[in-house]
C-alpha cells in the first residue's frame, strides 16, 4: 500500500525573501572583495619582496662575507622568512643564513620557484666571477601576509553585516507597512463592503494591483446593484399577474353557468400567458446580462429569416404583411442564439405594437469598410412609433410608453440593447420615414 506523502507548505513571504536575498548578496560580496583582496595583497607582497630579494642580492655581489656558517643549534628556530646562501665557483659554500631550510646546490639565474622541504622557496639566483649568491623566501610568509591584510578588509564588513541586516529588515518592514495596512482593511471589511481601498503610501509596484482591485469592486458593485434592482422590479412586476390570476380563478369559481365559466376560463388563460410570457423575458434578460459566451462569425441574414418565419404566424393572426424588405448577405461576429433572442424581440414588439392590417420590415444591410464587412439591422414598422423624448427611456426595463395600447412587459427593449452592447452594435430608434412608424437600427462593428 503507497504511503500519503504529506504535503509541504512552501510560504511565498516577500519580506522574508527580500531579507534572505539581501543576506546571501551581503555575503557574496563580502566573500568576493576577501578573495579580491587576498589576491590583491599576494600580488603587491610579491612585487615588494622580489625588489627587496633582488636588492639584497646586489648588495651582497660586492661585500658578500666568505666565512662558513658552521653548526647551527638545534633549538634555535632561526629565520625561515629569508635564507641567503653564497657559493664559490667551485661549488663550495661560503655562506649560509641561520636557516633551518636545505636548498638545493643548483641556482637559475633570475627568479625561480624551488619545492624544498615540503614547501615551496621564491630564489633569486645572480651570479658574479668569484661568487653565486641565492636569496629564498617561503612562500607560505606571503600568503600568511596577505590572509591578515584580506581578514582585516573583511573583518569590517563582518562585523556591520548584522548592523546592516537591522537596517535592511527596518527598510523593507517600512516600506511594506502599507501593504500590510490594505490587508487589514480587507481582513475587517463585511461581505457585502464593496468601497475603495485606500492606496495611499503604496509602492508603485503594488498601487496598479489595489487599484484594479478597486476597480473590480466598482464592477461588482454595480453588478450587486443591478441584480438588487432586478430581483425588485421583478418581484414589482410579478405582482400584479399574479393577484390577477388569483382573481380570475375566484372568478371561475363562482361562474354559475358555461357562458360565464368559458369567459372566466378565457381571462384566466390569457393572465397565464402573460405572466407566463413575463417570467420568459425575465429569464431570458438575467440569461442575456449573466453570459460571457464565446463570439464566433454567424450569419445575420440567415437569423433574419429565422426570426420573420418564427413570427410569422403571429403576424398573419393580426393581418400584419410581415417579411423581409433587403437581405444583403452579411456575416458579424457574435453568439448565435443572443442574436435570435434580439431579432425576435425586434420583430415581436414591431407585431404588437402595430395597428391590424399594418406593415413590418426587416432589412439587412451590408456596408463596406476598410476595416472589413460590417452589417446593418433595420426593423420598421407602420405602428404609433415612439416620441423622442421616450426614445432612450423605452430602455429602461419594466418601462411601458404612456398611453400605449399593446400590452407587454417593458422588457423586450432591455434585452434587445443588452445583446447590442454585449456585441459592440449601435443601437438606434428612429422615425420610419417610409412607414411612418418605429425604426429601430441595430449596426454591427466590422470584424
Amino acid at each position: 500500500m503507497m504511503m500519503a506523502v504529506p504535503k509541504v507548505n512552501v510560504t511565498h513571504s516577500l519580506r522574508g525573501r527580500l531579507l534572505w536575498f539581501l543576506l546571501a548578496a551581503i555575503t557574496m560580496a563580502a566573500v568576493a572583495q576577501a578573495m579580491i583582496a587576498y589576491s590583491s595583497a599576494l600580488s603587491d607582497a610579491d612585487q615588494i619582496f622580489d625588489y627587496h630579494m633582488q636588492q639584497m642580492a646586489m648588495s651582497l655581489r660586492s661585500n658578500a662575507p666568505m666565512a662558513a656558517t658552521g653548526n647551527r643549534d638545534p633549538n634555535d628556530p632561526g629565520n625561515d622568512e629569508m635564507v641567503v646562501q653564497v657559493w664559490t665557483p667551485d661549488g663550495i659554500q661560503v655562506f649560509r643564513s641561520l636557516s633551518r631550510a636545505e636548498l638545493p646546490q643548483r641556482a637559475v639565474l633570475g627568479f625561480s620557484n624551488v619545492r624544498a622541504n615540503g614547501t615551496t622557496y621564491r630564489v633569486f639566483s645572480a651570479q658574479t666571477a668569484t661568487q653565486t649568491i641565492q636569496i629564498a623566501q617561503d612562500l607560505a610568509v606571503r600568503k600568511r601576509m596577505a590572509g591578515t591584510l584580506a581578514l582585516r578588509t573583511v573583518g569590517p564588513i563582518a562585523l556591520m553585516a548584522p548592523v546592516l541586516m537591522l537596517v535592511v529588515w527596518w527598510v523593507v518592514s517600512g516600506s511594506l507597512a502599507p501593504v500590510a495596512r490594505v490587508q487589514r482593511q480587507l481582513a475587517s471589511r463585511k461581505a457585502d463592503d464593496l468601497s475603495e481601498v485606500s492606496d495611499a503610501d503604496l509602492p508603485d509596484e503594488v498601487r496598479p494591483l489595489v487599484q484594479e482591485l478597486n476597480l473590480l469592486f466598482s464592477r461588482v458593485q454595480t453588478a450587486f446593484e443591478a441584480q438588487q434592482n432586478f430581483v425588485a422590479d421583478a418581484a414589482h412586476e410579478l405582482r400584479t399577474p399574479l393577484a390577477a390570476l388569483k382573481l380570475q380563478i375566484l372568478s371561475l369559481a363562482r361562474a354559475d353557468c358555461s357562458e360565464a365559466r368559458d369567459v372566466a376560463i378565457g381571462r384566466l388563460s390569457a393572465g397565464v400567458e402573460r405572466a407566463s410570457r413575463l417570467v420568459e423575458q425575465l429569464l431570458v434578460l438575467a440569461r442575456t446580462e449573466a453570459a460571457d459566451a464565446k463570439l464566433e462569425p454567424v450569419s445575420l441574414t440567415g437569423l433574419a429569416k429565422r426570426a420573420v418565419g418564427d413570427m410569422a404566424g403571429a403576424a398573419q393572426a393580426r393581418s400584419i404583411d410581415l417579411g423581409l424588405e433587403q437581405a444583403d448577405e452579411a456575416t458579424v461576429q457574435g453568439q448565435g442564439d443572443a442574436l435570435v433572442i434580439l431579432l425576435r424581440n425586434l420583430v415581436d414588439n414591431a407585431v404588437k405594437y402595430t395597428p391590424a392590417g399594418g406593415t413590418v420590415d426587416v432589412s439587412v444591410l451590408g456596408t463596406g469598410t476598410a476595416g472589413g464587412p460590417g452589417a446593418r439591422l433595420v426593423v420598421e414598422d407602420s405602428g404609433p412609433g415612439i416620441e423622442p423624448e421616450e426614445r432612450e427611456r423605452v430602455f429602461h426595463r419594466f418601462y411601458r410608453v404612456p398611453g400605449s395600447e399593446a400590452q407587454g412587459s417593458g422588457l423586450g427593449l432591455a434585452i434587445i440593447r443588452a445583446i447590442a452592447e454585449r456585441h459592440g452594435a449601435r443601437l438606434a430608434l428612429d422615425a420610419s420615414e417610409r412607414l411612418g412608424g418605429l425604426k429601430v437600427t441595430v449596426e454591427f462593428a466590422p470584424r
